[in-house]
């Protein structure tokens, strides 16, 4: 009996279709019925998860002269977890009530340079009875509990999916028709998403007007302001793409698709360490600057490191992924 005629039975035998075979499998009923015609062959990912699927030996797949159903006493990898409906609408759930609040997390972070900017700009000018030390202490402050609020909210919303973080890192299996419903949920979303995402990039690139305002003003306080004012619309623009991008990161994460695809997770956690040494170094480099033994003293002045952190750790990552894709 050739493969062919292996995945009929065994199809017909569990009781269903082409199409909820092609389901389970996570490709097209075209592929099954393409297998089961023998005008094509599954790869070998795909014989795995039928030889798990139905409880047989990949020896009884592959190997034409095998007639019985032999289960497989050892397989060769060991068995994927199973995410049910019930856990799939769970965690949609949860990311969808996560998205606000990681959303807010984002702005705060991004807003709080812009208290200790002002108020910087507040003491040199002199208009008000407030010394630098005491505007760069205030405005530290107002920073340190804006980053603080960020960071709780980050954590409360990853605390709420720790049952869930293995769909991040590791592979899994889905239940009959989890992939469906999420692939139907990704559709009804689409266009609030992308008209979200096109605001987002919208403010993002508008965000650079106060500064070219600034510079044709040609003022200080047009500069302090317009920096203030660049700061302000890339944080709504970007907590915009973290409230679709949430969700939307949600539903590839539960179809194993885009950033969360099988081959991407064996490298996702050397991004993320990659990730956290470079932030924590720009935040070292910004206090060594501003208040180090040689820093300038003025916060005002070295905001710019963010500015130029954040356009080169896309270009750090960009790296790392080109030498992943070497390397593969």
């Amino acid at each position: 009996m050739i493969l062919a005629d292996k995945i009929m039975q065994l199809r017909k035998k569990a009781g269903w279709s082409q199409e909820e075979l092609a389901e389970q499998l996570d490709v097209t009923r075209q592929s099954v019925s393409k297998w089961e015609g023998a005008q094509s062959l599954p790869d070998l990912e795909k014989i795995l998860q039928m030889s798990r699927l139905f409880g047989v030996s990949t020896d009884f797949l592959l190997k034409d002269e095998l007639e019985a159903e032999s289960p497989d006493p050892a397989p060769d990898t060991p068995a994927l977890r199973r995410v049910t409906l019930a856990e799939a609408s769970a965690y949609l759930a949860l990311r969808r009530e996560a998205a606000p609040k990681m959303a807010l997390a984002t702005l705060l972070c991004v807003w709080s340079p812009v208290a200790l900017i002002g108020l910087s700009f507040v003491s040199e000018a002199g208009r008000f009875p407030l010394t630098q030390n005491a505007a760069a202490g205030l405005g530290l402050c107002i920073l340190l509990i804006l980053v603080a609020i960020g960071v709780a909210l980050f954590l409360s919303c990853g605390r709420g999916c720790r049952d869930f973080a293995f769909l991040e890192t590791e592979p899994f299996e889905t239940e009959y028709g989890v992939s469906g419903m999420v692939k139907e949920r990704r559709r009804a979303g689409e266009d609030r998403v992308q008209r979200l995402n096109t605001i987002a990039v919208t403010l993002c690139i508008l965000a650079a007007l106060p500064l070219f305002a600034a510079a044709f003003w040609g003022a200080a306080a047009a500069y302090i302001l317009g920096v203030c004012l660049t700061i302000v619309l890339a944080g709504i623009g970007a907590a915009l793409f973290v409230y679709t991008g949430t969700e939307t990161a949600a539903m590839e994460k539960l179809l194993e698709d885009g950033e969360y695809t099988r081959a991407r997770k064996h490298s996702g956690n050397v991004r993320n360490a990659v990730s956290l040494v470079y932030w924590l170094t720009a935040t070292a480099v910004f206090l060594f600057y501003t208040f180090g033994p040689r820093g300038n003293g003025q916060p005002q002045y070295s905001w710019f490191i963010w500015a130029i952190a954040g356009v080169l750790y896309a270009a750090v990552l960009a790296v790392v992924r080109l030498i992943e894709g070497r390397r593969k």
